[in-house]
């Protein structure tokens, strides 16, 4: 760290120097140039261009300057926005690391914590100890020892005490990171210090206190000393691990800062460098301008300059501001927006919601319409029937009037001479009229009691309908209910499904337990009873279902009775209708009658005339005397009077012919007014019909759902139940497997511990890999859970589709019929119109050949009245001179009528002009109705097409499902055949990891005990002989078992052999007292000793090495059981995979797959070469081993036989291994083949998903079309309706003439009326002046007297014939009398007839003209009517067609939301497919790591090998060429493995591919989402569109509906006026033969639409039969569908059935193996009390074994005081000397090697007692070559064989033949390496046994064999080489432990949890391993 800061702290010095030599050198240029400003101003160019051109030039220069230093800045600013950029992402990431390092910093904390009161715990202890050495310090000669220890301590403690503990300050900032990591690596390194220190002392204090007890015999306790050690160790082992791990992390820590310096001083340095380069720049453009002379503007332009740069400078930070602000308010607006977008998706779903309710509403408004227009109809009936209840009042007050008018008349006229008789006359006419009047009231009555009647038959007819409404709202309501008992039924459906699912649940919990078995059975059964109830449940649902489907047939057919009941009102309507048709044929024949009645009247005026003809004779006859003149007076005055009674008999008889036919007018009104309501009835009962049939069909669709919702259900208990059989299996495996681990318990009860305790691990094994099995079983339960879901929602769906379809197709056969009918109407139209045109035309022709008739009448009228006015002027003497004006006025009058004649005409030629074009405007629209026609039937041809086509992707949709759901299936099965294959392979694995384990275990049983094992296993073999049957795998098992045990029996014998041989050493050290037996035994005692200790080192590392093979394999089996899980998983991503398309191309996968497999069969076939190889080299080393073996006698043998057996079981297994990674890349070749299956399938279907999304666009498009289509016809319509309006104005304008008109006529009527009373007054008064001349004349008297007595006798005739005269003369008085009032009356009749007939004349061509336009209008209205319906239904055909665009759009909806949810299960299954990649690429990297922990078991195999090599050359170095052969061999397996590592690298390659084709596919998928969104964004502006259009379509409508309302209110106004018009008309009229006709023509018209309505009812019935063998076909063939899927239901269900009651034996079945199987738990039970008893017994073998280590304690002290004894026989002979010691010195100086001899030489001279000095002089010529240590020259190759006799140091004895274990610890140097932290095993657990207790010496301290023997003492406490088990030879070492002995070796220690796997750190040379493994090499 001070390196690191120091060479930080230069770095930044230098560049601060450069920086301020910079600023320096500016500052200087500065000055110089200012300088040289100066003195320019003194230095003036005297020429003014050369001035003008130095200026130039300088501006010039200074433009350049400053475009490259604008330039320069604009780069400066880039660099400037990039620094800063990186700024803020290296801020970031100091951030994120610093807080990191707060967290390891607060974990250092702790820590540090830690190790204080780790501290204090030492100090404390290590004041204990210098206490008890104060205390038990006796001796003088270790009293300096002891003080200058205490020194140091006192000087330690006081060097650490007053150093006390920072408090460590909270974080102020990312600036107190670098301070806070140099602090905590200070406190740590202080720390680490302090505690080297403190062991250092406590190992002084340690050895003080040995060496006072060793000088106080009997002082020290052996217990608390032990103790004391055992503490000291594991702090000395907790203290080492926590610095390993402090130094890991401080490694971590100190590469993270030096990549967090190294960035920061790289970029400090950059910025430097580029701040040289611009002050460099700036120098050189300041020292090119001070060079130049200048002109004095050039340094305010510099300014300028500067002021600009500053200003641009501004303007950069102020633009940098706006973009921050502008960046936050991007933000905000990206905030806002999805605000926005949240907000708008709210609205969206209101405005649906809003949407369906417009919807709603608009059908209760659609209702409300309708009933308003049958109210509005109603009304207006009653207002028709009012309007003509008050023209008959009309008719009753005109009468009256008239009545009064003629009183009024009768009483002003002169009463001068009116006779009785007149009064009579009149009396009998007001009688008459009286009479009429009373009956025209009882009739009225009659009306009024009929109009009553069918007001109540209405009111009943409505209360009918009220009723009948009303239980339609109930059975509505009814329906309703059954909808929410539906929806409850469904919901109890959801919460059964959720029920289920719980179940499912518990299953799947219940496999994981395996004790409670039994329980978990009985669980399951109870959930089938529950199953069964609910079962039941569904089943009482199903019944009361029928039920509601009864009581639902039971009110259909009180809707029959009603519908009959319908029927019988409509019977009784008609029966009323008959009565009112015979009431009318009663009428016909009153009028009949009436008429014979006239004829009668008629014949009785003719004879009348003839009786007056035969009195007129006889007048004639009688008054022959007297004038012609008054003859024919008097005949005229009769005939005339005659003539007015027939005349008025005549008014008489049409005045009551017109009553007649005003009451059959009104009749055959209320006739149609009753036709009309029966058939409102006859609609009324049809609605009600349709409706009750829409009810059944209703309930029938209801019943069909609710039967396949049962059927569902039935379905899923049937899934339920197989899934409840695959638990059931599952728990049979279970329960088979736990019998064969029972089986298995129950044969391990009679072996050892270490067998229990193996047997135990086992079962550990075989419980978490059936955890795992059931964990996996879950999974597969789950999946297919989810799978059988997907497939019940794809069938739902496609239901659902079927049932769309099936709905669409309804509705446009419905749609095909409307048009049908549409069609048929329109032609029935086009029909009757121009049937009623041509009636029209025929009429019009008859009205004007009767015009020309009435004119020629008229005219030969007006010619015999101009022949009587001749006459009557010829008779008359008297001009009358009223009479010329009058004439006059009428020729004007017929003049102005016979024009307006003549308009009429015009007008009338006019009209049928314009009927005509009406006629070909109306062939014209026909012409386009067809074509309309035509275009629509190709359109619903086409809609058949695209139809059929999506009927048929449907089938295909199907099929594919149907494939699908097969491959499921067979899928499943091969999962199945997998798992059984997987299930086998791991039993046999486990078998075979069991015999490894027991083969490795069982070297320290003695031979009793493996007797006894032999004969238990030979007794438990008779039991597997029976049970050979069932698992002929464990026999085989037991028999390697066997084979093991053997081998270990050889391994005790020889074991037993080397302990014999060591007591016949230790009697023959014992008994040997003599030179050469004593030499011999240190011989012996130092080999016994070395070979002990390598015995023990290399036991304890193959110990070490077997339970790591052992965990290595547990990793391998757990390994493969991933990989069998992954493979599962495979399966289902190709089954998934199928559902989704990749675009990869196939060609390169191929290609890819193809090299793949191509590599992997080199693989194999290398492999198959490498494992010939090693086959060859295994067995070459077996015979040279065994040769070995047989030529090495007694010690060496047995232990390398055991190691090469050991090593060759080792290579078996990594063969094995080798042979499961073969077939593991045999399944990863077959992973790769089902890959491009699967590339291939995905490939089809993206082309299926192009080809839907295709058809989508097509089906988009056509809607588009469509949306076009409807537009148009909907501004056609809008267009229509505007013409119509046009047509209504001019229809308004034409009423309104015509009503200008009518008050014309009637004013004029009122003027007519005036002028005839006037005249009729004037010849009131006429005749009676006449009257008054002829009655004052008298016969003159007689003069003659000779004629007296002819006149006396003519006087009695003249009497008689005065009286006869007298009576003639006042009859003709009277008839004069009535003549002259009749002739008034004649005349004024005349010119009242005449003017009455002008008017008449005129009014009725008024009234043709009216009645034509009337009927133009009438034609006109109807035909707006017929236009106005054509528009409503074209606006309900618009309006269904708008629910068919709503319905599709729904449909689309459904689509899309089908889509987005197939598209979110795609991304799930892509989530899953990547979590499934990501597991597989953890499983690669398990794959890779367990290759690397391959290669590393490879090459400790190499290593071994080599050690053997050097073992073998060390014993027998005659092979050696062998062993080099086994060497190039193990070489090339190395090369293999390389070869491994790049196969391996090149399936992470194909993998990395695989992965990127998963993101192409991802990436495709992304692609259809946007896709999804667009059309989805398309639908939303479609949908907007419609909803617009919608809108305006129902604001035209409301306005059209007022304009409806308005027309409406003026045709009733306009209908009024004419009806007072027309009443009025009647009134004046006389001739109503018009309005017969018409009627007669509105009869025959009535009676064409009856039977052409006859004709639709014939062919709607028709349509309907065809509807009815329609329905009844596909109720057929849906009864058929519905049977063959009853058939396969059923089937289905006896199969379910038969199945079920196979499971429930198999129940059974598991049952009874339960209770067997609980039975065996017991006796598992039974066998774990005794393992637990055998563990109290170990735990006794342990306090046994204990005694016997403190037996052998006291062994080794005996050994230590014989070694004393030859250490003491060594100093009593040392002045001899010995020939055979000089030999063997002499031979050992020549055998050893140069750079050894000097210490060969310093023996020899100790031995031959030579000085020191001599033996320099005598080294000192070696010395000049160098002489390294003796470590150099054992490692160098050669091993010395030669042993000097007399072992002076025992240093010298224990390292001559330490050459393989110096290779050995190099070996574990090697392998020392941290490697991932293995699981903890029990053995762990086993405490190790103690280190033998100290040895008592009598020598002092300064004895140096004390020394050693100390030194030994403590190397033993620390040796990691050291086994636990066998501590019976003691270790003879000569270094000092020193603070290098506190940690022992990392191979040796428990394998701690949290041990980081970081990068290994170089560690202080006190604590590190090489230091360890120095000393190893020292001992």
């Amino acid at each position: 760290m001070s390196s690191w800061l120091g060479g930080l702290g230069s770095g930044l010095g230098q560049s601060l120097g450069q920086v301020g030599g910079s600023l320096s050198s500016i500052t200087g240029q500065l000055s110089n140039f200012t300088k040289d400003m100066l003195l320019e101003g003194v230095e003036e160019v005297g020429d003014a261009a050369t001035e003008l051109q130095v200026s130039n030039s300088k501006l010039a220069e200074v433009e350049a300057a400053f475009t490259a230093q604008k330039s320069e800045y604009d780069r400066l600013k880039k660099l400037h926005a990039e620094l800063e950029e990186k700024l803020e992402a290296s801020e970031i990431q100091i951030k994120r690391q610093s807080a990191e390092y707060r967290t390891l910093l607060q974990q250092k904390d702790v820590e540090i914590s830690h190790l204080k009161a780790r501290q204090s715990s030492l100090q404390e202890e290590v004041q204990k100890l210098q206490q008890s050495a104060q205390s038990a310090s006796i001796s003088p000669a270790v009293l300096p020892v002891v003080t200058t220890s205490a020194t140091t301590t006192s000087s330690s403690v006081s060097s650490f005490l007053p150093r006390p503990p920072g408090a460590h300050q909270g974080f102020h900032g990312d600036e107190m990171d670098l301070s806070d990591v140099i602090w905590s690596q200070q406190e740590i390194n202080r720390l680490s210090t302090e505690v080297t220190r403190l062991e250092a002392e406590v190992s002084h204090w340690r050895r003080m206190s040995q060496a006072s007890t060793a000088a106080g015999a009997g002082n020290g306790d052996q217990g608390e000393i032990l103790k004391l050690q055992r503490t000291i160790k594991e702090l000395r082992e907790e203290s080492s691990r926590e610095v390993d791990e402090h130094q890991h992390e401080l490694a971590a820590l100190q590469d993270a800062q030096r990549q967090k310096l190294a960035d920061i001083t790289r970029r400090h340095r950059e910025e430097l460098a580029e701040y040289e380069e611009r002050i460099e720049e700036l120098e050189e453009q300041l020292q090119s301008g001070g060079s130049q002379p200048s002109s004095p503007l050039d340094y305010p332009k510099a300014l300028d300059l500067q002021k600009t740069i500053r200003s641009l400078e501004e303007a950069a930070e102020q633009r940098e501001k706006q973009l921050a602000e502008l960046t936050a308010s991007l933000e905000e607006a990206q905030e806002q927006q999805a605000s926005l977008q949240l907000e708008k998706d709210d609205a969206q779903a209101e405005n649906a919601e809003l949407l369906q309710n417009y919807t709603r509403l608009q059908a209760s408004v659609a209702e409300l319409q309708t009933r308003v227009q049958e109210q509005e109809g109603k009304a207006l009936q009653k207002a028709q029937l009012d309007h003509e209840i008050q023209g008959l009042r009309k008719a009753l007050a005109a009468a009256e009037k008239e009545t009064q008018r003629l009183k009024n008349l009768a009483e002003s006229e002169p009463k001068e001479e009116v006779e009785h008789a007149d009064i009579l006359e009149l009396n009998t006419i007001i009688g008459t009229l009286r009479q009429e009047k009373e009956i025209l009231e009882q009739e009225k009555l009659h009306l009024q009691e009929k109009l009553e009647v069918a007001k109540r038959e209405a009111v009943s007819s409505e209360g009918v309908e009220h009723s009948y409404a009303e239980q339609l709202e109930e059975l509505k309501a009814e329906l309703q209910r059954k909808e929410k008992a539906l929806s409850n039924t469904e919901e109890e459906r959801d919460t059964f499904m959720s029920e289920l699912e719980e179940l499912d649940r518990q299953n799947q919990e219940a496999t994981q337990h395996m004790i409670t078995v039994k329980g978990q059975l009985k669980e399951t059964e109870g959930e089938v009873t529950r199953l069964s109830a609910e079962l039941d449940t569904t089943k009482d649902q199903k019944r009361t279902l029928q039920q509601e489907l009864e009581t639902h047939k039971e009110k259909l057919s009180q809707s029959a009775f009603t519908l009959n009941d319908l029927h019988m009102g409509k019977q009784q309507l008609e029966s009323t209708v008959k009565e009112l048709k015979d009431k009318l044929q009663r009428t016909h024949d009153q009028r009949k009658e009436t008429s014979r009645e006239i004829s009668e009247l008629k014949k009785t005026l003719q004879e009348r005339e003839v009786q007056l003809s035969g009195a007129k004779a006889e007048v004639t006859r009688a008054a022959e005397t007297r004038s012609e003149a008054q003859g024919t007076r008097e005949v005229l005055a009769e005939k005339e009077s005659e003539l007015s009674d027939l005349r008025k008999e005549l008014e008489e008889m049409r005045s009551s012919h017109e009553k007649v036919m005003s009451e059959d007018y009104e009749m055959k009104m209320e006739s149609r007014k009753l036709k009309a309501e029966s058939q409102q009835a006859m609609s009324k009962v049809e609605e009600l019909s349709r409706q009750v049939k829409e009810g059944q069909a209703a309930l029938s669709r209801t019943i069909l759902e609710k039967d396949t919702r049962i059927e569902a259900l039935k379905l899923e208990k049937s899934q339920l139940e197989g899934e409840l059989s695959h638990a059931e299996k599952a728990l049979a495996d279970h329960s088979k497997q736990y019998q064969q681990t029972i089986e298995e318990l129950t044969r391990a009860r009679s072996m050892d511990a270490s067998a229990l305790q193996t047997e135990h691990e086992r079962a550990i094994k075989l419980n978490q890999e059936k955890d795992m099995e059931i964990a996996q079983l879950k999974r597969d339960m789950e999946q297919m859970a989810s799978d059988h879901r997907d497939t019940n929602e794809m069938l739902s769906i496609t239901v659902a589709g079927q049932k769309q379809l099936t709905d669409l197709l309804q509705e446009k056969d419905a749609f095909m019929e409307t048009l049908k009918n549409n069609a048929t109407e329109l032609q029935q139209e086009m029909d009757n119109n121009i049937s009623a045109m041509s009636k029209e035309g025929e009429a019009l022709r008859q009205a004007l050949e009767d015009k020309d008739k009435q004119l020629g009448v008229m005219k030969e009228e007006n010619s015999h009245l101009k022949e009587e006015i001749d006459r009557l002027r010829d008779q008359q003497s008297r001009p009358q001179p009223l009479a010329e004006p009058r004439t006059l006025d009428i020729i004007t009058e017929l003049e102005t009528e016979i024009t307006q004649l003549k308009s009429s005409r015009d007008t009338l030629e006019e009209e049928v002009q314009t009927l005509r074009r009406s006629m070909e405007e109306q062939q014209a629209s026909l012409l386009i109705s067809q074509q309309s026609l035509q275009a629509q039937q190709s359109e619903l041809e086409q809609t058949t097409l695209n139809y059929d086509r999506l009927i048929k992707s449907r089938d295909e949709e199907i099929a594919r499902l149907q494939q699908t759901l097969d491959g499921l299936s067979q899928h499943q099965s091969l999962a199945d055949t997998q798992r059984v294959q997987g299930e086998v392979i791991l039993q046999e694995d486990k078998t075979q990891s069991l015999n490894g384990e027991n083969g490795n275990e069982k070297h320290d049983l003695s031979k009793v005990e493996i007797e006894k094992l032999v004969k238990g296993i030979k007794e438990k073999e008779t039991e597997i002989s029976q049970l050979n049957e069932k698992n002929l795998s464990l026999a085989k098992q037991l028999d390697q078992l066997v084979v093991s045990r053997d081998e270990v029996g050889k391994l005790s014998q020889m074991v037993l052999q080397k302990d014999l041989e060591i007591q016949a050493l230790h009697a023959r050290v014992s008994m040997g007292g003599g030179g050469g037996h004593s030499q011999d035994v240190m011989f012996l005692q130092q080999q016994l000793q070395n070979y002990a200790v390598e015995r023990e080192q290399v036991l304890a590392v193959l110990n070490e090495k077997t339970r790591e093979n052992s965990q290595l394999r547990s990793d391998y089996h757990r390994i493969m059981d991933i990989m069998a899980g992954k493979e599962a998983a495979l399966l289902k991503l190709q089954q998934e995979n199928q559902r989704l398309s990749s675009m990869s191309d196939p060609s390169g996968s191929q290609e890819m797959f193809r090299e793949t497999i191509q590599n992997l069969s080199r693989i194999i076939r290398e492999k198959d070469i490498e494992i010939d190889a090693l086959t060859q080299k295994c067995q070459t080393l077996v015979t040279v081993l065994q040769s070995s073996g047989g030529e090495s006698g007694g010690g060496s043998g047995g232990v390398s036989s055991n190691q090469f057996e050991e090593l060759l079981q080792e290579r078996d297994t990594l063969k094995q291994q080798v042979k499961k990674m073969d077939e593991w890349k045999q399944q990863v070749i077959t992973t790769v083949k089902n890959m491009q299956h699967e590339s291939a399938q995905l490939q089809e279907e993206l082309i299926k998903l192009q080809g839907q999304v295709s058809a989508d666009s097509d089906c988009s498009s056509k809607l588009s079309v469509d949306y076009t289509r409807l537009i148009q016809s909907y501004e056609q319509k809008e267009r229509r309706l505007g013409s119509l309006s046009q047509e209504l104005a001019q229809v308004q304008q034409t009423i309104s003439q015509l009503t200008t008109t009518k008050d014309v006529l009637l004013g004029k009527l009122d003027s007519v009326a005036q002028t005839p009373e006037l005249s009729v007054a004037a010849q009131a008064s006429g005749p009676s002046l006449t009257a008054e001349t002829p009655s004052h004349q008298g016969p003159a008297p007689v003069n003659h007297e000779n004629l007296q007595r002819e006149l006396q006798s003519l006087r009695g005739v003249l009497a008689e014939r005065e009286a006869m005269i007298r009576t003639l003369q006042e009859n003709n008085h009277r008839l004069s009398n009535s003549a002259s009032a009749s002739e008034s009356e004649q005349r004024d009749q005349a010119d009242q007839a005449r003017q009455v007939r002008e008017r008449l004349d005129a009014l009725q061509r008024s009234v043709r003209e009216k009645d034509l336009l009337i009927k133009t209008k009438g034609d006109q209205l109807s035909k707006v009517s017929e236009t106005l319906r054509n528009r409503e239904n074209d606006n309900e055909v618009l309006k269904q067609a708008v629910t068919n665009l709503k319905e599709r759009a729904l449909i689309l909806e459904m689509d899309v939301k089908k889509l987005k949810e197939e598209n979110e299960l795609v991304a799930a299954r892509s989530r899953e497919k990547e979590s499934e990649f990501r597991a597989l690429q953890e499983t690669n990297m398990q794959v890779s790591l367990l290759l690397r922990e391959k290669e590393f078991e490879l090459s400790t195999m190499s290593e071994k090998a080599a050690t053997m090599e050097k073992m073998l050359k060390d014993k027998e170095q005659g092979k050696s060429g062998e062993l080099n052969q086994l060497l190039n061999e193990m070489r090339s397996m190395q090369e293999k493995a390389v070869a491994f590592q790049q196969e391996r690298d090149r399936v992470m390659l194909a993998l990395k591919q695989k992965q990127m084709e998963t993101t192409a596919v991802q990436t495709e998928l992304q692609h259809v989402k946007d896709k999804e969104q667009r059309l989805n964004l398309e639908l939303d502006r479609l949908r907007n569109h419609l909803l617009e259009i919608e809108d305006s379509y129902t604001k035209e409508a409301l306005a059209a509906e007022d304009r409806e309302t308005e027309l409406r209110k003026r045709v009733a106004l306009l209908e009024e006026r004419l009806a007072t018009s027309s009443s009025a008309v009647e009134n004046a009229s006389q001739q109503a033969s018009m309005q017969v006709e018409s009627l007669q023509e509105q009869l025959s018209g009535v009676v064409k639409q009856r039977d052409e309505a006859l004709l639709q009812l014939r062919t709607s019935q028709e349509q309907v039969s065809q509807y009815a063998v329609s329905l009844s076909n596909l109720q057929m063939v849906l009864e058929q569908f519905q049977q063959e899927e009853k058939a396969m239901y059923s089937a289905e269900l006896d199969k379910h059935k038969k199945e079920k009651d196979e499971w429930r034996r198999k129940a059974l079945t598991l049952e009874d193996k339960a209770s067997a199987l609980q039975m065996n738990l017991d006796e598992a039970n039974a066998a774990l009390e005794s393992a637990s008893r055998l563990t109290d017994q170990l735990d006794l073998k342990e306090e046994q074994l204990e005694e016997l280590k403190t037996q052998v304690d006291v062994r080794q002290e005996m050994l230590e005081e014989a070694q004393n004894k030859l250490m003491n026989l060594l100093n009593s002979t040392e002045g001899k000397v010995d020939k055979v010691l000089m030999r063997n010195l002499f031979m050992g100086y020549f055998h050893t090697p140069k750079n050894k001899r000097a210490e060969v030489v310093k023996l020899m001279g100790g031995v031959l007692g030579l000085t020191q000095d001599d033996i320099e002089r005598m080294l000192e010529e070696d010395g000049r070559h160098g002489v390294t240590g003796w470590v150099s020259s054992w490692l160098g190759g050669r091993g010395a064989q030669s042993v000097p006799t007399t072992p002076l140091r025992p240093t010298h004895g224990q390292s001559l033949n330490s050459s393989f274990s110096e290779m050995f610890v190099k070996f574990l140097e090697v392998e020392s390496t941290p490697a991932l932290p293995a699981p903890k095993l029990p053995v762990h657990d086993i405490k190790p046994l103690s280190a033998p207790p100290a040895r008592r010496t009598t020598s002092t301290a300064s004895n140096p064999a004390a020394g050693a023997a100390a030194a030994s003492k403590r190397a033993g406490e620390s040796n990691p080489f050291l086994a636990p088990r066998s501590a019976a030879v003691p270790l003879l070492s000569a270094a000092g432990a020193g603070p290098g002995g506190a940690g022992g070796h990392l191979l040796m220690k428990p394998i701690s949890d949290a041990l980081p796997t970081f990068t290994p750190v170089p560690v202080s040379a006190e604590a590190s391993a090489g230091a360890v493994l120095k000393d190893l090499l020292k001992q």
